[in-house]
């Protein structure tokens, strides 16, 4: 979807160099998951198990555009 690649290429062009590994790790899972449950966490719908990939998705969420 092309919506969440300008929400992970915000993150990534404004954040990725100064991230921590765990951030960066966690950047890596949320490019393995499936769009249609990234959508859903993106929006809010559902969070993701794994609390250091929620934490970034909803920093990402936070950033502004």
């Amino acid at each position: 979807m092309q919506e969440l690649d300008v929400l992970l290429l915000r993150w990534l062009d404004r954040h990725h160099a100064a991230a921590s590994e765990t951030e960066r790790g966690s950047f890596l899972k949320l490019l393995d998951t499936e769009d249609d449950k990234l959508w859903r966490w993106f929006l809010g719908h559902e969070r993701s198990p794994d609390a250091d990939v929620d934490a970034l998705v909803q920093r990402i969420r936070s950033l502004p555009p």
